[in-house]
């Protein structure tokens, strides 16, 4: 009986045992100094032990959260900066619209003001070679009206010529849809991407190269209205980033076969496109330096004739003529240059050219550099070509224009 009484006492303290080993354990205190402890001292130790673990979880927590603290610090400034362009692109736009509209009506209002003050001067001159001989001063008063009339309109029309209205209106509209194209890039970007310090520079870089490419103010930065040779317009920065959506694959959707397609479509743009719009911009170009130079030239012919107007004699007839039919003709010629909008006509020329050096530049970075997915930028240049991809695709296999022949398709069906 007192064997079996000591091996259930055994058994029972062989628990607390366990216990008081295990409570040692976690604590890291040695045995000398527990084996005297008693046991609910140990059992109050447990809540220290969590409070100690959560500490340690929580420092740890508080340099993770720190980190991403850092980083949404940094994405937020980037945004901040992004945000920034986008309102000057957007304020940019509706600058370039209200001055293009402003441009086109000088346009149409100089032109009805210039043709209106020569016609009435041919009327006036005309009405002086009728004017009875020794009439004296009502015959000096429209012979004097007449010449300043002619002279008046001589230098409208000089100014007209040089600044050439309907040219700037179309400046300003191409920049308005390029800064607009812009604009909605940007907001696309900060919709579904991550931008980064890279693509913000890039965004500004672009800005900068539309305000030198279509200046606003007309003084000392204005561009050449007959410059000596025709180029295309450049309105993108000449040594563009590499692009931050550049996915870093090799491969990159890209093969041999997509290779040999871009360069025969790039082949192809700079053959026919690009030279069919640079010689149609020279052709306007001189067409409109001959208009430019024909109506203050017959203006001022005019003013001449009107001012020795005399029925009297052959000369004074032959004046009658020059100013009454030299201010119709350069009516005509007038209306021709700034009515036909002769100069609009060869900046949408050289804004066209221009296009389609930017694909061919932007065609032949990428065969380098690989920035985009093949197969995604093989639908983008087709859709700016006005093409589906297998149209696109037949374009570039067609043999007549891998010779180059007269039959040779133009590569855009857009313009």
């Amino acid at each position: 009986m007192a064997t079996l009484q000591s091996s259930a006492l055994l058994q029972y303290s062989s628990p607390k045992i366990c216990r008081e080993r295990t409570t040692s354990a976690i604590l890291g205190i040695p045995k000398s100094r527990t084996s005297n402890i008693p046991l609910h001292n140990l059992q109050q130790a447990g809540p220290l032990v969590k409070e100690m673990e959560l500490a340690r979880g929580f420092i740890g927590h508080k340099k993770f959260t720190k980190k991403n603290d850092e980083n949404v610090l940094a994405d937020s400034l980037v945004m901040a900066k992004l945000y920034a362009v986008l309102e000057a692109v957007a304020d940019r736009v509706e600058m370039h619209k209200n001055i293009g509209e402003q441009r086109a009506n000088w346009n149409s209002l100089l032109l009805t003001s210039i043709n209106a003050i020569t016609l009435a001067a041919s009327t006036m001159s005309g009405i002086a070679a009728t004017t009875a001989v020794g009439a004296g001063t009502p015959l000096a008063a429209l012979k004097l009206s007449s010449t300043m009339m002619f002279l008046a309109a001589t230098g409208m029309l000089f100014i007209m010529n040089k600044i050439q209205p309907s040219q700037l209106a179309e400046e300003q509209r191409n920049a308005a849809r390029l800064f607009q194209q812009l604009q909605k890039q940007i907001e696309t970007t900060i919709a579904i991407g991550k931008p980064t310090d890279d693509y913000v520079e890039e965004a500004m870089e672009r800005v900068l190269a539309l305000d030198k490419a279509y200046p606003l103010p007309l003084l000392g930065v204005m561009l050449e209205k007959f410059p000596s040779k025709v180029e295309p317009a450049v309105w993108w920065p000449q040594q563009a980033k590499e692009s931050a959506h550049k996915t870093g694959s090799k491969a990159n959707g890209w093969n041999s076969k997509l290779e040999k397609e871009m360069r025969s479509i790039v082949e192809v743009i700079r053959r026919r496109d690009k030279a069919d719009y640079l010689s149609l911009g020279g052709k306007a170009l001189k067409l409109n330096k001959w208009l430019a130079i024909g109506g203050p030239l017959l203006t001022g012919l005019a003013a001449v004739g009107s001012a020795f107007v005399s029925s009297s004699s052959q000369v004074g007839f032959l004046a009658a003529m020059l100013g009454v039919v030299g201010g119709s003709l350069a009516s005509i010629v007038n209306t021709l240059e700034h009515g036909g909008q002769v100069g609009m006509a060869f900046e949408m020329y050289r804004s066209n050219a221009g296009f389609f050096k930017l694909m061919e530049e932007s065609i032949e970075s990428n065969l380098m550099e690989r920035r985009e997915h093949g197969e995604l930028f093989e639908m983008k240049v087709a859709l700016q070509l006005g093409r589906s991809v297998s149209e696109l695709r037949d374009l570039a296999a067609s043999p007549e224009n891998k010779e180059g022949g007269a039959k040779e398709e133009f590569a855009s069906k857009l313009f």
